[in-house]
Order: structure tokens, then sequence, then C-alpha cells
């Protein structure tokens, strides 16, 4: 069945509890010692440290690196964006551009009939286009991928203003909030809709 590829596919991309607060403690971090010190660098090289931190201590229990490696990345670009402008709200720029530019390559897939989950399911079964003939799978991967928009389109509606508004505190509150929660919630819709579907991989029915 469709629904349980895309279910393991979608257990694989999570990091668990540790992931989240793996990706959470260098922005709580950076905005805490920001509003404390209003000391830019300081704020920056605080969230920097506890990211690094981080991916020392996976090192050393020899785990998976990937979710903090991404969290480094992260703060590491919103850092190079707040140092150039001098901005403490350009720290959350680039994450407000992601979820733009993601919103916008997901809804596009799937105005163009290729929604994203649909190339996850090909990605799996080896053959990327042999989905597409199945209507039925199809409107799933589609219904799907919307739910995978939803979270991106929410952050920028909420904190774009925000970031007009010089408001770092908020940003930062609204980043924690607005990220594996939001994603949770969005995975746990999605999960609902893959626990009442019973849609074949295969059917020879053209679009």
């Amino acid at each position: 069945m469709v629904e349980d590829v895309v279910r393991r596919q979608l257990s694989a991309a999570l990091g668990g509890k540790r992931g989240m607060l793996e990706g959470a403690v260098p922005t709580l971090g950076f905005t805490i010692s920001y509003l404390a010190s209003r000391e830019l660098r300081l704020a920056l090289g605080i969230g920097v440290g506890l990211a690094v931190v981080l991916l020392a201590i996976r090192i050393v229990q020899r785990q998976r690196v990937q979710f903090v490696v991404n969290s480094l990345v992260g703060i590491a670009i919103a850092a190079a964006f707040a140092l150039r402008s001098g901005k403490a709200e350009d720290v959350f720029l680039p994450g407000i551009i992601y979820n733009s530019g993601y919103a916008a390559v997901l809804s596009l897939s799937i105005l163009a009939r290729w929604p994203f989950v649909g190339l996850m399911i090909g990605s799996v079964t080896g053959d990327l286009t042999s989905w597409r003939r199945t209507p039925g799978v199809v409107r799933l991967c589609s219904k799907l991928t919307w739910l995978l928009v939803a979270p991106c389109a929410v952050r920028v509606a909420v904190q774009y203003p925000l970031y007009l508004a010089h408001e770092v505190g908020w940003l930062g509150v609204t980043k924690i909030a607005l990220g594996w929660p939001l994603q949770v919630a969005a995975l746990s819709a999605m999960a609902y809709v893959l626990a009442r579907g019973r849609t074949p991989l295969r059917e020879d029915v053209p679009l």
C-alpha cells in the first residue's frame, strides 16, 4: 500500500525528541542571551556554541549527527545574515525565506501534478514516474503534500510581520513554537490520512 511506503519515509525524516531539542536549543540560546544583553555578537556566539556542543556530544556518543548538523548550518547562515546587516531580527530572515521558497516549490509540484510526496514514493519503489498512472495515488500524494505546505505557510504568515516590526523576542518564541510542534501536527494529520487510506501502489488506470 502507498500509505505504508509513505509512513516509513516520514518516520525516517524525524529526529525524535532529541532531534527536536537539538533544533530548538541554539535558537533559544540566541534569543534569551540577546534579550538579556542586547549584544548581537555575544548572542550569536552563544547560539553557535550551543550547536557545536550538541554536535560534539553526538560525535562522542557515535550517534547520527544529521539533525544537529542541520541546526548548526542553519544558525551559521543566520549569523552571517545578522552580522552583515547588524540587525538581530535578520537571524530569522533565512528561515522566513526558506519556508517561503519551500512552500512555493511544493505548491508548484502539486499544481503540475508531480506532488513531492509522489516523487518520494518513486524514490522508494525505484521508478519515479509509474505512480502517476494511478489517479488515486496522485490525489493522495497531492493531499499529503498540501499538508507539508501548511506549516511553511503558517510560519511565514506569522513571522514576516514580526520581522518587519523588529520583534526579536517574539520571532524567537514563534520560531520554536512553530518549528517542530507545528511539523509534528502536520505529520500527525498525514498519519491520520494514511491510516484511513488503502491506495494500491500500482493500478493500470491512465491519468
